[in-house]
């Protein structure tokens, strides 16, 4: 089958897909969950003709609806199926007039009759979060754990009178690490992978491809929701076992224990190593011996000698305290109000009063819990006080430690204030758009925001409008020393070099985690200092960011090597066997066309290989690396282990390339550059290196294509884009009327501030580079290529340019030769059916990163893609990257791969190991 450039090119196609056969589907169901399994259904070309969710709660659509309403999918929301355990006929025709062929049931919570499940012409499939047969009921998930599970994982089944029971379509399964809990099992795999694996099934039941495995009786469990009177917790078995029902009854029912013959309930449980801390004895009931609280939390042993920690304890009348001050929870004095902080106070009383509605008034007595408050007023609380005040960082556990009006206007004030912080990680605050975006501006070593050593900064500047963000620390060659020393100590003899791999793991998902839940604070921070359009920052800038680390996250504990068969000289016998350990201090310099996005790439796969780092960030956008700094600390990754400096490539890059006790620089950057660091690195110690460095990639457009499209493999992110489309080859007989649809589109594109939603086109990143881009396009016209259009300023503040088409341009001008990095697109035409000619000029570059080829003709896409000289080359699209996929160049666009696997293995060394016995 030959492709369509219109089938293959569209920016979000996956699209092998595409061509397969396609159902009408109704979903049924509800949650984020239910809405990402909708849109994905969507997206690889099924029909859904109807959307049944549940009804609105509180004027709030289901996430399901509301995607589906937005989509013009017809939405029913019941609040029930049956009664009396019969079907409303009513529910039951709405049902049957979409006319579905199949039932996709990503999350359920409602009984749907069987005369609904069995109706469709392929019946019902479902959702369930075990491995089935094992665990069947609600609380799947909460069993794995409480069993102590090696492995966790969900089905997809086909969907019987039981719900549970019916034939297994598909299965996947996870690892269960010694600390998962419930919301890392959810997030980390049942909730991505769950939604690829019910298009998979869609998909294989719309080719006929679906079996049917009946499940067996044999291991099939069938335990319900856990009540609070049964969670007690048997403090006479192992630390494990302790461990396990903690975790798996946290959040809720809650696991409890017996102390001073009141019930306290645990949550935050993790295994716990080595010695324990200093601590004060508490008396348990039931324990085999007294429980310590520490600095750290609450450490409980079991019979077998070996301990956990909890970290926060909470008491029958709902309130909640960090297990490490239960013998001085009630010892801490209040701070006295500022005026404006009272008027904060009294419309967060409106928001209590809002919530606790049988409340006459609120006192600072009233307990939020006595009242009648639910879990689910406790998210209402935190998300109403977010948007009074956004830069407080509240969490659900907040409410529950502090659950009268008084404690929590406390609590809550020592948050504005910083307080709470065990270090003052932000110092400088920027209004955008009315949003305060907290940004650290200092440099960050050993786990601390500090000035230069010199007390040196510079202005950071927004190109939107040419003025200062604000000034941020000038690193000098004395704190480039003091970093590396500080990732020294934090290699061999900190905790990071000590770590299990998984516990490495485990805290890269938390640091991802984070990221996701900052996306929006990191993205308006991309915006304003790189000039990012948001909508791209959101979703490419900061999603990938958070994608990678979670990728290399998974990968921790899957480094390995290898046994080797040697020649054994007899009669001795030999073992032979490899092991890949982590280099030591890593150096990693980013450029600033994506400023976070480059720091992920590199330190993700540095991190999980078990290095520690010093980055340097480009001089022009510095902040998101500094906001990633503050997240690593909440994520709690050790001192020392993440440095950041900030400032110029000439001081802080020099001595990185020069320091002795570095052994890898990884560099994203111009060839000259790159050139000058690898001269350094081999001078110094012979350092590894790994270079990404210019390009000038060649796309070839025959003229068996559709037009869809094309002009973002040169657009995208401004042109800024290291991978962006350097030159086009256009067949001959295409080339007047590509043109002119290239310069249609382009005149669609809105160009304004990329905070605003609609734009399409950002400004430049800097002056300097804006500056460049004209006289590149001057140079192209005193060379006699035709400027068809732009090649300008755009006539507004700030460093915006016009997207630009060039066309006649012949091989030996400059423009065909050298990189632009904007939103140049520079054309060339060749000759109808020409293939081994235009290749010779497409390779004719001393760059190689990337590429492309345009046609309908898979066998001609085949033979350009094996003879274009690049480390990448896209066919029928373009700039699709992937985490999985490695990246890397050829020729003068460096060595070295990111991403990946072979990503890792630019931080990893192989030791050889050979036994004789």
């Amino acid at each position: 089958m030959l492709w369509t450039a219109s089938q293959v090119c569209r920016r979000f196609s996956t699209s092998s897909h595409y061509y397969q056969n396609k159902l009408k589907l109704a979903i049924i169901g509800q949650s984020l969950f239910g809405q990402e399994v909708y849109t994905n259904l969507r997206k690889h070309g099924h029909k859904v003709v109807g959307v049944f969710t549940v009804p609105d709660k509180d004027g709030k659509a289901d996430p399901l609806a509301v995607a589906a309403e937005k989509d013009g999918t017809p939405v029913f929301k019941f609040p029930r199926w049956r009664v009396k355990g019969k079907p409303i006929p009513d529910v039951v025709e709405a049902y049957k007039a979409v006319g579905a062929e199949l039932n996709v049931m990503p999350f359920c919570s409602q009984f749907i009759p069987m005369n609904i499940i069995d109706l469709p012409k392929h019946g019902s499939i479902i959702y369930h979060p075990s491995i089935l047969p094992l665990h069947r009921g609600a609380s799947a998930i909460n069993w794995t754990l409480i069993h102590g599970d090696k492995k966790a994982g969900f089905t997809v089944f086909w969907a019987d009178d039981g719900l549970d029971t019916g034939p297994i379509l598909l299965q996947r399964e996870c690892a269960v690490e010694p600390n998962d809990t419930v919301d890392t099992l959810y997030n980390r795999f049942l909730f991505p992978e769950g939604i690829k694996a019910m298009v998979e099934s869609v998909q294989l039941i719309a080719d006929g491809k679906a079996p049917r495995i009946p499940q067996t009786e044999e291991g099939a469990s069938y335990e319900g929701i856990q009540k609070k009177s049964n969670a007690k917790i048997n403090l006479a078995q192992s630390a494990k076992a302790i461990h396990d029902w903690i975790r798996g009854h946290d959040k809720v029912p809650g696991a409890w224990i017996a102390i001073n013959g009141q019930p306290v309930t645990l949550y935050g449980s993790s295994l716990f190593g080595g010695s324990a801390p200093a601590g004060q004895p508490l008396e348990i009931e039931g324990a085999s011996q007294p429980g310590l609280v520490t600095k750290n939390g609450l450490i409980l042993y079991g019979n077998d000698g070996k301990a956990l920690l909890v970290k926060n304890l909470q008491f029958e009348d709902g309130k909640m305290i960090p297990a490490s001050k239960y013998f001085s929870s009630g010892e801490s004095s209040s701070v006295e109000l500022t005026d404006d902080e009272k008027k904060m106070a009294e419309e967060i009383r409106n928001i209590w009063k809002g919530i606790l509605s049988n409340v006459q008034a609120i006192e600072d007595t009233t307990d939020f819990f006595k009242s009648g408050a639910a879990s689910m007023d406790v998210v209402r609380l935190v998300e109403e006080v977010k948007q009074k005040c956004p830069s407080v960082q509240l969490q659900s556990e907040d409410v529950y430690m502090a659950t009268t009006f008084q404690d929590f206007i406390q609590m809550f004030v020592r948050k504005l204030r910083g307080e709470d912080q065990e270090e003052e990680l932000v110092i400088d605050y920027v209004k955008v758009n009315n949003m305060t975006v907290k940004m650290p501006y200092q440099c960050f070593i050993n786990g601390k925001f500090e000035d230069a050593e010199n007390g040196k900064t510079y202005e950071t500047i927004n190109p939107t409008d040419g003025k200062v963000i604000c000034k941020v620390s000038y690193a000098s060659v004395e704190d480039v020393d003091r970093a590396v020393a500080a990732a020294k100590d934090a290699f061999d003899n900190g905790p990071w070099g000590k770590m299990n791999p998984r516990d490495r793991g485990s805290l890269l998902y938390k640091l991802a985690d984070l990221m996701e839940e900052h996306q929006e604070e990191l993205a308006t921070i991309e915006s304003i200092d790189s000039g990012a359009v948001y909508t791209l920052a959101l979703k490419t800038h900061v999603g990938m960011s958070i994608q990678t680390f979670r990728y290399f996250a998974g990968w921790c504990d899957k480094i390995q090597g290898k046994t080797i068969p040697i020649n054994q000289a007899r009669p001795n016998r030999n073992l032979t066997f490899t092991k890949k350990e982590p280099l030591g201090v890593c150096a990693i310099i980013i450029p600033w066309n994506y400023p976070l996005m480059m720091l992920a790439w590199k330190s993700a796969a540095c991190l999980a290989a078990g290095n520690t780092l010093v980055l340097k960030p480009a001089q022009v956008t510095p902040l998101t690396a500094l906001k990633f700094a503050e997240l690593t600390v909440k994520a709690g990754i050790p001192k020392g282990v993440i440095n950041i400096l900030p400032g110029s490539g000439g001081m802080v890059g020099q001595r990185l390339s020069d320091h002795p006790h570095i052994r890898k620089l990884g560099f994203t950057g111009s060839t000259p550059i790159g050139k000058q660091i690898m001269k350094s690195c081999a001078l110094s110690n012979l350092k590894k290196v790994s270079l990404e460095l210019g390009g000038k990639s060649p796309l070839i457009i025959f003229s068996d294509l559709d037009f869809n499209h094309i002009q973002y493999s040169v657009y995208f992110n401004k042109g800024e884009n290291c991978i962006a489309a350097g030159r086009l080859f256009v067949e001959e007989s295409i080339h007047d009327e590509f043109i002119s649809r290239v310069v249609e589109e382009i005149k669609k594109m809105k160009i304004g501030d990329p905070l605003d939603r609609s734009t399409d086109h950002g400004p430049q990143n800097h002056k300097a580079h804006l500056d460049k881009l004209l006289e590149y396009c001057s140079t192209g016209m005193k060379e006699g290529a035709t400027l068809v259009y732009g090649g300008r300023q755009v006539g507004r503040p700030g460093y915006f340019m016009e997207p630009t088409v060039f066309t006649d341009v012949e091989d030996h001008m400059f423009i065909a030769k050298e990189e632009s990095f904007g939103p140049v697109m520079v054309v060339s035409k060749f000759k109808d059916g020409d293939v081994d000619g235009v290749l010779q000029r497409a390779n004719d570059t001393e760059y190689g990163l990337a590429s492309g080829v345009f046609t309908r003709d898979i066998n001609k896409a085949m033979y350009v893609s094996e003879r274009l000289e690049a480390g990448t080359v896209f066919i029928n699209t373009y700039n699709k990257t992937d985490v999985a996929s490695p990246f890397g160049g050829f020729k003068q666009s460096g060595f070295g791969k990111d991403l990946g696997e072979d990503a890792l293995l630019e931080y990893l060394k192989t030791k050889a190991v050979t036994v004789e016995y």
